[in-house]
């Protein structure tokens, strides 16, 4: 293991209050894709509102978490993640105030692509309990304490085909199920038993045509993962296909609606769903929709646009406003009619997260780390900046910084390939 900790000296009561925080959890977890209400916001206050020249204070780099774009679940003293080496992906957890590897399982064979091999989905932490996804489809749960295998289960089992990109879904863990999206002809959406693996319900397979005109049915896993919501008393898992938006009756998996969605070549970014409407974004041409739902499981299309083309580093809504790169430039999008506000060609395309009333972003190409603010009212007011070191060298050439920054417990953390970096954001 290679990492590197800036050493402080801590009075023995510090010790103690520590201790006690990593034993009953922190209240300012991200356990999972996007954060705890899968949108890509922390709920942490006392944040650093600026960052100094070159950056908030580097506490530790981590060298050994493989290849790969696997992202960060933090909760107490630990981050769990996935790499590749030689020919296993593998589970990772590390001590999320050290660096320092606590353990590692293998959990899927390695996946190749021509934009950089190994996992690509986040793990999701439930209790006792941490829920893997491989770039192949393997889900695999595992103890949180020391690995430990409780289940295994391959999204191929279920009429699965492999995405072109690998599975990225990153799995969601809910009322004691397991939800993901093998796609493929014999279903769409499954939902596993979160202690045994065993199947719970599958949905019927969707069917549509893609914006391409090209007819694909029924839908083939793309890249989205999963949002529970919850409508007119009634829990619904919302997922965004390449060829329909649609509902879910999270009890059984019936689908309670569906809307067509113009996807083509990778729909990626999870759906967003605030006070009764649905929103949801690709790039490659696609846009942006929002959609209403009625109490009779009715969906109203509010409105459809191209102002915003969000490929894959997250959009992410504050107030009344809709925030992301979109095609070459940082979008603030409204909420009311789709229309876009305004634009900025100075905040490159990368991925975005939110946290005590600013912005974090990565640049996916050279990786410059941005704080900044946004209104609706105006452009961009840059608080801090650095460029990520180190970088890795390993990095496949067609392949860039994709992995979306986490904000938990006081610390922001980001990674390039098998580097993962931690750095002390709290004022």
């Amino acid at each position: 293991m290679t990492f590197h900790l800036l050493q402080k000296s801590i009075c023995p009561t510090l010790l103690l209050v520590l201790f006690f925080i990593s034993t009953v959890g922190a209240v300012d977890d991200w356990p999972q894709w996007r954060g705890p209400n899968r949108n890509d916001q922390s709920n942490e206050t006392g944040l650093l509102k600026s960052w100094p020249e070159g950056g908030p204070t580097q506490l530790w780099v981590n060298k050994d978490a493989g290849l790969g774009y696997a992202g960060f679940a933090v909760v107490g003293d630990r981050l769990f993640t996935m790499g590749l080496e030689d020919d296993n992906e593998f589970a990772l957890c590390l001590n999320a105030n050290t660096g320092e590897e606590v353990w590692r399982k293998d959990i899927g064979p390695r996946f190749k692509n021509g934009w950089g091999d190994g996992p690509r989905s986040t793990p999701t932490v439930d209790g006792e309990y941490v829920y893997f996804m491989s770039a192949v489809g393997n889900v695999a749960c595992l103890t949180t304490a020391d690995g430990t295998e409780k289940w295994t289960a391959s999204m191929q089992d279920f009429g699965g085909k492999i995405p072109k990109w690998g599975y990225a879904e990153s799995p969601l863990v809910d009322d004691g199920r397991v939800i993901c999206t093998p796609g493929g002809p014999n279903t769409t959406i499954v939902a596993l038993d979160k202690l045994t693996g065993k199947t719970v319900w599958k949905s019927e397979p969707i069917r549509g045509t893609m914006g391409d005109g090209k007819k694909t049915e029924p839908a083939i896993a793309h890249y989205s993962s999963v949002l529970p919501i919850e409508f007119n008393n009634r829990k619904q898992y919302v997922q965004l296909t390449v060829l329909a938006v649609v509902g879910l009756d999270a009890e059984t998996g019936k689908t309670l609606w569906q809307n067509p969605f113009p996807g083509r070549v990778a729909v990626i970014p999870s759906p967003i769903f605030d006070d009764g409407d649905v929103y949801v974004t690709a790039g490659y041409g696609v846009g942006s929709k929002l959609i209403s739902l009625e109490d009779d499981n009715q969906v109203d299309e509010t409105w459809y646009t191209k102002a915003m083309q969000n490929h894959h580093g997250s959009v992410i809504k504050v107030g009344d406003f809709f925030y992301g790169s979109s095609a070459k430039a940082f979008v603030c999008q409204s909420e009311k009619d789709g229309q876009m506000m305004w634009s900025d060609r100075s905040i490159k395309k990368g991925a975005l997260s939110y946290a005590d009333g600013l912005f974090y972003h990565v640049q996916e190409r050279g990786g410059e780390v941005l704080l900044f603010d946004a209104t609706e009212s105006g452009k961009v007011k840059v608080k801090g900046s650095f460029v990520l070191s180190p970088q890795t060298k390993r990095r496949n050439p067609r392949g860039m910084i994709w992995v979306h920054p986490v904000i938990a417990n006081g610390k922001l953390y980001l990674r390039d390939q098998e580097f993962i970096h931690c750095y002390d954001i709290k004022e």
